[in-house]
């Protein structure tokens, strides 16, 4: 038998408090999906002890650029990669600007080769 529209209301609703409690605590979809409760407060509590079990942490939407891992600041992180780099790339001199002559000369003339003939 196919639910009714109320029915099928009444789980969208359902599923959209889940969600909203789910993400509140740092849940992903997939965990809202398993709270239990039928008020919104209970929701709430349900993802809160969820998310302590499961060691969730911050909400999502508090983690901007995700978790920077211990090694980010150390000499074996981004600086050590930074330094590494320096070492084996030198900084170089800039070019001497060209001379008078220089500037003056075509560079597309050849000197050497002509065509035809």
């Amino acid at each position: 038998m196919d639910p009714t529209p109320e029915q099928q209301r009444d789980a969208a609703v359902a599923e959209l408090a889940r969600l909203r409690a789910g993400l509140a605590a740092g849940l992903t979809p997939e965990q809202s999906v398993r709270l239990q409760g039928s008020t919104p407060e209970e929701l709430e509590a349900d993802a809160t002890a969820f998310a302590a079990e499961l060691g969730a942490g911050a909400p999502a939407g508090n983690q901007s650029g995700g978790p920077r891992g211990v090694d980010v600041g150390g000499a074996t992180g981004v600086a050590g990669g930074a330094e590494a780099y320096r070492k084996k790339h030198p900084k170089r001199e800039p070019r001497p600007l060209p001379t008078a002559e220089e500037q003056r000369r075509n560079p597309w003339q050849s000197n050497g080769y002509t065509m035809g003939g």
